[in-house]
């Protein structure tokens, strides 16, 4: 049984009293607990981080950007340790976690070592007056808070920029898959890293969480997560002013045009709709095909998702897990009821999976789609996060739009066609934080990644990450 604990001050703590069990999604198996934090742990952490402040945000970038290479060294040391136990804490297949998972989150730290010492600031010359220029100083002790279903790949992607730009962290993990971030304080132990630099606590949001964002201390609060709880970290934090940045839910569409390559946007729906058993914030659960192409595309999108068959996430064949817990697994099955409720046909799965072995009492569901929806019912306005996908047609262009933006959320968007211009013009008008035009996911480090209306507020990667993470302040000489 493995016991995983606080990292608060270059140590680990002692057990708590109060721990969470952790239990391996295939199997439906405890294999440890979890430390639980509260008020008292949050404090240690902050203060943590408070006092290691003033030394890390005075630091040379070059400095931190050598500290940041030893992290993302010490994670690739131990690739193969790390994708397995991402893979044992959530779910997904190992052959994901060792691919894009593990590697994605040495990317970040290796991205922003560099971004900590090629960044630039701005300077404007008021002629014959003065001279203005801006000074990028570190907010202070920031708070990091990650979801469930990319562990270490979106808990680097804070925790990365935020020491780069000189700022001291308290991480808080989900309390459903710690494994990696506990792993992520042992790397950071092992090469020495200045203690209260990187805290790494756990437990209960509703617990632990709401003291790191409430804390005066905290300057400024990186939050991944479902829309509810974003929105609560929003109320905790106004009347302290502190920057925010909320990356929260989606209910992405896909638009697929009649004159779409139509291999590619059946093999890139697919995967759109069911990456990681459909538990990214970026999938596209809604999609949207034109009527004359419905048909064709309807039984090809069936036979490729049929494809996608649930098995062992140890195994090194398997390409589709399990679902990261009983309850959400329920949850997800409750959205598959609605939408029987709701007058959905099912075309594919819409049951729980019985698997043999020992993942017998595991968490599988596979890939799940229905037609016969309208987009305005709660299933298509409503996140499920699981491996359930709609096909909804449209007739024409203003149609497609209508329909992607007729939803509370607006954080992706995945669009086919052959048509370069109508690619533009549909980009500028969709209500969408990202936009692909025939691809989907495809991602590049130095580009503002974020979404609108209850999607998120604030945008982080590149530059946005380092003026997020940093206080512009203009200093004016005359002349």
């Amino acid at each position: 049984m493995r016991e995983l604990t606080h990292y608060i001050d270059g140590k680990f703590c002692a057990a708590s009293a109060d721990s969470l069990p952790l239990i391996e999604p295939a199997t439906g198996a405890i294999y440890g607990k979890l430390s639980a934090g509260d008020a008292s742990v949050a404090a240690q952490a902050i203060n943590a981080a408070v006092r290691a402040q003033a030394a890390w945000g005075a630091s040379a970038p070059a400095e931190r950007a050598a500290w940041l290479r030893k992290i993302a060294d010490g994670i690739e040391a131990r690739l193969e340790e790390f994708a397995q136990a991402e893979s044992m804490d959530s779910g997904k297949p190992v052959f994901a976690a060792r691919t894009i998972d593990i590697p994605r989150a040495i990317a970040n730290f290796r991205f922003f070592a560099n971004a900590a010492e090629l960044y630039a600031s701005e300077a404007h010359e008021q002629h014959g007056v003065g001279l203005h220029y801006t000074l990028r100083q570190p907010l202070g002790p920031v708070v990091c808070i990650s979801p469930w279903n990319l562990p270490i790949y979106l808990l680097s992607w804070k925790i990365a920029p935020a020491l780069a730009f000189g700022n001291c962290v308290v991480a808080k993990p989900s309390e459903i898959t710690p494994l990696t971030a506990y792993m992520l304080a042992q790397v950071a132990n092992d090469i020495g890293l200045p203690a209260g630099v990187l805290n790494i606590v756990h437990g209960i949001g509703a617990d632990i969480g709401r003291h790191l964002v409430a804390a005066r201390k905290v300057k400024g609060i990186s939050f991944t997560g479902s829309t509810a709880t974003g929105s609560a970290i929003a109320l905790a934090a106004a009347t302290q002013f502190k920057k925010l940045s909320l990356e929260m839910g989606g209910k992405n569409a896909t638009i697929v045009f009649a004159d779409a390559d139509f291999a590619l946007s059946v093999r890139e729906s697919v995967r759109a709709a069911f990456s990681n058993q459909g538990q990214i914030c970026l999938c596209g659960s809604r999609i949207l095909v034109q009527k004359s192409l419905m048909p064709s595309f309807r039984d090809a999108f069936l036979a490729e998702a049929a494809t996608l068959v649930a098995a062992d996430p140890a195994l090194a064949s398997t390409r589709f897990g399990a679902l990261v817990s009983a309850p959400h697994l329920h949850k997800v099955l409750g959205a598959i009821a609605r939408a029987h409720d709701e007058g959905g046909r099912l075309l594919l799965g819409g049951e729980r999976l019985k698997l043999d072995g020992r993942c017998a009492d595991g968490y599988f569901l596979g890939p799940t789609v229905f037609d016969q929806l309208p987009n305005d019912c709660l299933s298509n306005q409503e996140e499920v996060f699981g491996p359930v996908a709609t096909l909804i047609p449209f007739d024409d262009e203003a149609t497609a739009v209508q329909l992607a933006n007729n939803t509370p959320y607006g954080l992706a968007t995945a669009l086919f066609t052959n048509d370069v211009k109508r690619g533009h013009r549909m980009a500028a008008a969709l209500e969408s934080g990202l936009v692909w035009v025939n691809t989907w996911m495809q991602r590049d480090l130095r580009v503002p990644f974020g979404g609108v209306k209850s999607s998120g507020l604030g945008r982080e990667g590149g530059l946005d990450a380092m003026r997020f993470f940093t206080e512009a302040k203009n200093v004016t000489i005359a002349y």
